[in-house]
């Protein structure tokens, strides 16, 4: 009983700051940070108080975020077109191509991770779109989308 405590303890510490270090990565790179961010403090927050304190404001944030993303047409095809293009470079990661005649480094060093890099740029064009769907579905359209953001953020966490 005690070692699956243990195990179960070890297993929420690891994803928890696992995607705690890759939201705030995803902050600066390509991918999802709000949302790594906000999974890794939910996971967190299972095992310390800080964590749970802290999910709300960032659940906000993101939902903050999202609403305004979709509230004019240039930002929604600015979005999309963000989306499509990390996918695209995913690709071309992924395939890799010769080297070009310009590049300073040793060949070894061109296009470095294949597929597991282009994997990851094409899941976080995905996630992108999913959550650019989800954004227009729930706050298009709405008379006061960081309100609504807000609300749905307290309607989801027990005070």
């Amino acid at each position: 009983m005690r070692s699956k405590r243990v195990a179960r303890r070890i297993a929420i510490e690891v994803a928890g700051w696992g995607l705690v270090l890759i939201g705030i990565a995803a902050l600066f790179l390509p991918g999802p940070g709000l949302l790594s961010l906000f999974a890794g403090l939910a996971i967190l927050s299972q095992q310390y108080e800080w964590a749970e304190r802290r999910v709300r404001p960032v659940e906000i944030v993101a939902l903050k975020s999202a609403a305004q993303s979709v509230q004019t047409w240039p930002r929604i095809l600015g979005s999309v077109a963000g989306a499509l293009a990390l996918a695209a470079i995913g690709v071309f990661w992924g395939i890799g191509t010769d080297v070009p005649g310009w590049w300073p480094l040793r060949d070894s060093w061109w296009l470095i991770g294949g597929w597991g890099t282009g994997g990851t740029l094409i899941a976080s064009s995905l996630i992108a779109l999913g959550t650019i769907v989800y954004s227009f579905r729930r706050f298009r359209g709405v008379e006061d989308p960081e309100g609504e953001a807000e609300r749905l953020a307290s309607a989801r966490t027990p005070e």
